[in-house]
């Protein structure tokens, strides 16, 4: 599945969608405005939130800490960002790429949480349409549940990992199947399953200025920030070798 090119809802599997028309439409204006990123100027990451109304906590803890993935990169040689999140019955949106901190958080501001359902198979599915286009160098997801059957997100996973996306999944909570899933999503692209506490916005904040590392300068710059980072440590341990 793709994304539209000037944002907006990726195709549904299913009908119909629960969030309010003057909301969408903040958010497609948004994305409109935005300048597209060439493909190739900079390293492209997918940054996708699950938006479900169990996660509004930690929603609004990735609008704040979300900054350091762009100042982290820019210091290796630059990111490109799409953000995508999932929320109510079949709404599973992407924006434009964007270069910009400010962006991100702007467009991630006008996105309420609603009850719904995961769609992390859709996510993959999109992330895989989009690496067909140009180099994807990974996925960032953040979420707390899955209630997909395993086997097919699995698959989605591993046609990922063949396109040379990592995926670096990012759990929230305790629950045990979103752990195991999320480590072998992660396991079939070759990226790295952590844990994070809402509660210590400096973990998450660090995880991703982490994934963005890797992103825009591979395995030498994750070992760098490592150097000096103890949640780089985590991640690039958690890595395959």
């Amino acid at each position: 599945m793709s994304n539209d090119p000037k944002g907006g809802n990726l195709p549904a599997r299913g009908a119909g969608e629960s969030s309010s028309t003057q909301e969408i439409e903040a958010f497609l204006g948004e994305a409109r405005r935005l300048a597209p990123i060439a493909p190739g100027r900079a390293a492209r990451l997918v940054f996708a939130v699950d938006a479900t109304m169990s996660r509004q906590p930690s929603w609004d803890l990735a609008s704040e800490v979300q900054a350091g993935m762009f100042e982290t990169a820019a210091a290796i040689g630059g990111l490109a960002v799409q953000l995508v999140y999932y929320r109510g019955f079949a709404e599973c949106r992407a924006s434009r790429w964007v270069s910009d901190a400010r962006d991100l958080k702007s467009m991630m501001s006008k996105i309420s949480v609603r009850g719904g359902p995961t769609q992390i198979g859709r996510v993959l599915a999109h992330v895989r349409g989009e690496a067909g286009k140009a180099p994807v160098a990974a996925l960032v997801f953040v979420g707390d549940a899955i209630e997909e059957q395993p086997d097919e997100v699995c698959r989605a996973a591993g046609e990922l990992g063949l396109l040379g996306v990592k995926a670096f999944m990012f759990h929230e909570g305790p629950d045990p199947m979103a752990a195991s899933v999320f480590t072998e999503i992660a396991r079939l692209t070759g990226g790295a399953a952590m844990r994070f506490d809402a509660n210590a916005p400096a973990s998450l904040a660090s995880l991703l200025r982490a994934a963005a590392a890797y992103a825009a300068g591979g395995r030498d710059a994750l070992n760098r920030l490592a150097g000096k980072d103890p949640n780089a440590r985590r991640l690039l341990a958690a890595m395959p070798a």
